[in-house]
């Protein structure tokens, strides 16, 4: 996947063997535009920076049904993976996306924990996302970590399909 920014590329790889249903889920919403033209909306230093939900007028995006958690795929939400964002429940997750830019070892799946479901990894433009991670940011709303600027995704496409969908 590319996606591209107003702060540059990011070359992101997607797991379709660990995690089919978040791929499949992900691939739909690339392929329908749903992307196109919204922000990261959250920026936390040293965390992590999400998008996937937000234009930037910041009215939340229709999205579609959510999907079945499979964060016990054993992949690990480690520097430059991409994973599911959620809201408290594990099977919640729709079109919100998060790029981990730090090692976040409590966000994995345990017995005890739920997790998130990892997806993919960044390949190239990890410096795209440490430029997106300084950005200054500020309450807005109800939302903490606001950026103060919009880091708009301009779009994502699909630049080669996962194994699994190859003929």
């Amino acid at each position: 996947m590319l996606i591209q920014t107003n702060k540059g590329n990011i070359e992101v790889e997607l797991d379709h063997a660990a995690a089919p249903r978040t791929v499949a889920n992900f691939l739909q919403y690339v392929i329908y535009r749903h992307y196109d033209g919204i922000i990261f909306h959250r920026v936390m230093k040293g965390f992590m920076i999400q998008g996937g939900g937000f234009p930037p007028h910041g009215s939340e995006k229709r999205t579609r049904e959510s999907i079945k958690s499979e964060s016990s795929n054993g992949l690990k939400n480690e520097i430059g993976t991409i994973a599911m964002a959620r809201i408290d429940h594990p099977d919640s997750a729709t079109s919100q996306f998060f790029i981990n830019t730090a090692n976040n070892a409590f966000l994995d799946y345990s017995p005890k924990n739920p997790g998130y479901t990892v997806f993919g990894k960044v390949i190239k433009g990890m410096d795209v996302v440490k430029k997106i991670e300084a950005v200054p940011t500020a309450t807005r709303n109800f939302y903490d970590n606001w950026p103060n600027e919009n880091v708009l995704i301009e779009k994502i496409t699909v630049i080669k399909m996962p194994k699994k969908y190859h003929a």
